[in-house]
């Protein structure tokens, strides 16, 4: 059973890996997510607990136990700093590769992109609120980009509600659709986002 269980951590261990991309200035509350969640799997993010005690130097007193409990949280935190750093882009890596402490790398990316995340959600907002559908476009094309910027702003925790995400698109069909926009209007039944695309497709196809 002990086999089984560490075939299955290491697949997904590795399909973890496979999946976090570079981190490069964009995106921090997503690539955190899937840090958290890769040093969690390696039994290693412990490391980054603001409350961790602070290692003491060992003394020839020292039994072995406490020892050996040392020696394994500075190989950990070794390897936490490790794979921090190697999720980073190039220019970062050169930025943050001279830090020595896990925490203090984890620390300074939180400070420095928990500040820039507020300008991030403000632009976010505004290309969101600020796009426009054209004719030469199918409106297919134009729905599944603005699912794109309301994943984008799920991913700084603002999550628009399904129904107001309706009514965006509705109010942003290109003039050629003024005729389908009214239709929706009076509509009674309420749709969700999948019956809409049904509708959407329908309608652009005839």
């Amino acid at each position: 059973m002990e086999g089984t269980s560490d075939v299955s951590a290491l697949k997904m261990l590795n399909h973890v890996l496979v999946k976090l991309d570079h981190f490069d200035g964009t995106n921090f509350s997503r690539w955190k997510d899937k840090m958290k969640f890769l040093l969690t799997l390696l039994k290693l993010f412990y490391v980054l607990d603001s409350n961790l005690m602070p290692l003491l130097t060992t003394t020839d007193e020292d039994i072995d136990e406490i020892k050996a409990q040392r020696k394994k949280k500075e190989e950990d935190k070794l390897i936490c700093r490790g794979h921090i750093l190697n999720t980073l882009s190039d220019h970062l890596y050169d930025l943050y590769t001279s830090m020595n402490s896990p925490k203090e790398i984890w620390n300074t990316l939180e400070a420095k992109y928990k500040t820039e995340k507020v300008g991030m959600n403000k632009l976010s907002i505004q290309k969101y609120f600020d796009y426009k559908m054209l004719d030469n476009i199918l409106v297919l094309d134009h729905g599944h980009e603005l699912q794109i910027l309301v994943n984008e702003l799920h991913d700084l925790s603002i999550n628009i509600p399904e129904s107001f995400q309706l009514g965006e698109i509705i109010a942003k069909l290109p003039p050629s659709w003024n005729n389908f926009r009214k239709k929706l209007l009076h509509m009674s039944e309420d749709l969700t986002l999948e019956q809409f695309e049904h509708h959407l497709q329908i309608e652009e196809e005839s």
